[in-house]
C-alpha cells in the first residue's frame, strides 16, 4: 500500500506509471471503507495493472454541516484494511486545501434531468459537488477504469452522463450493492445505528425487495400505498421518499410499459441516520 497526501506526489508517480502504458483503475470513496468499497477495489485490481483509491470527504457535496461534520473517518483503519487487500494499491487521501486550493468553489453542470427528482429533489446541490470532485479525480488520474456503487444508482447515472457530456475518456463501471446477511445495503453510514436500530433498518430491504418480487402483479397505485402503510406501522422509521423510476432517465413512472427498465428508489431517516437504497424491478 502506498499512501500520497499531496496531489504533487500522486501526479510523479502517475507520470511514471502512465511512461510504461500501465492500465489504471480509480474507487473514489469518502473512506469509512466497508465490504462494497472493498467489492469495488477487488474488481479494480482484477481488471487493471495499479488500483488507486481515493479517500476524500467532499464538502462540495454535503448540504448539511451536521451531517459532514459527524461523517465517519479513521484514515489509519481504512490504510490498514486495503493493505490487507493488496500492498500494490495506490491510496489518494488529500486535505481538502490542495484539492480545493483554498477555494471551496462547486461547479454547476447539465445533468439533464437526472438530478430533478430522488436524492436531487431532496439534497439540492448535492450533485453539482459530486460531479465536482469526481471530474476532477477523472482529470487529475486520468484512469482507464473507474468504479461505482449501484447502492448509489442515481450517483452512477449522473457519472455516466457526465463523461459522455465532457468527452472524458474513461469506462464508468457500475458495481452490484453488496448486502449483509438481513438485506440491509452496506454503507458507512450503518456504523451510526444502535443495535436496536440496526435491526429495524432491515425493513428498507424488506419493502424494496417485497416490490421485486410483486412487481409484475402489482399496480403502481397498489405499490405505493403498500410502501406507505408498510412505514406508517413503524414509528422509528421516516420515509423520506419512495419511488418507482425509469433505470435510464430516473423519472418517476405513473404507469408501467414494456420493454422499459425500472428501479425502486427509496430514503428514510431513524436514529438520526440517513440511509438510501434501490434495486432493479425487472
Amino acid at each position: 500500500m502506498i499512501l500520497f497526501r499531496k496531489k504533487s506526489n500522486l501526479i510523479i508517480k502517475l507520470t511514471n506509471l502512465k511512461k510504461n502504458n500501465f492500465k489504471i483503475g480509480l474507487v473514489p470513496t469518502m473512506g469509512a471503507l466497508h465490504k462494497g468499497h472493498i467489492s469495488l477495489v477487488e474488481r479494480s485490481i482484477k481488471e487493471n495493472d495499479y488500483s488507486i483509491v481515493s479517500i476524500f470527504i467532499n464538502p462540495a457535496q454535503f448540504n448539511n454541516k451536521k451531517d459532514l461534520k459527524s461523517y465517519p473517518k479513521n484514515l489509519t483503519k481504512d490504510c490498514n484494511y486495503l493493505d490487507s487487500i493488496s500492498s500494490d494499491i495506490i491510496i489518494f487521501a488529500p486535505e481538502i486545501n490542495d484539492i480545493y486550493d483554498n477555494n471551496l468553489s462547486v461547479k454547476k453542470f447539465n445533468f439533464y434531468g437526472l438530478d430533478k427528482f430522488m436524492e436531487g429533489k431532496h439534497r439540492k446541490g448535492h450533485f453539482n459537488g459530486v460531479a465536482t470532485i469526481v471530474s476532477y479525480l477523472f482529470r487529475l488520474v486520468k484512469p482507464n477504469n473507474a468504479y461505482f456503487g449501484e447502492k448509489d444508482f442515481q450517483q452512477l447515472r449522473i457519472i455516466q452522463q457526465l463523461v459522455i457530456d465532457n468527452n472524458i475518456k474513461v469506462n464508468v463501471i457500475g458495481c452490484e450493492t453488496i448486502r449483509e446477511k438481513d438485506g440491509l445495503a452496506l454503507s458507512s453510514r450503518n456504523i451510526k445505528l444502535s443495535k436496536h436500530y440496526r435491526k429495524i433498518a432491515s425493513k428498507v430491504y424488506e419493502v424494496i425487495n417485497y416490490v421485486r418480487i410483486n412487481f409484475a402483479s402489482m399496480s403502481l397505485v397498489e405499490i405505493y400505498t403498500y410502501a406507505d402503510k408498510f412505514f406508517d406501522n413503524i414509528s422509528e422509521i421516516k420515509l423520506e421518499y419512495f419511488t418507482i423510476a425509469e433505470s435510464k432517465f430516473l423519472q418517476p413512472v405513473k404507469e408501467k410499459m414494456k420493454n422499459k427498465q425500472y428501479r425502486a428508489f427509496i430514503a428514510v431517516k431513524l436514529d438520526g441516520v440517513r440511509l438510501i437504497d434501490n434495486m432493479e424491478l425487472n
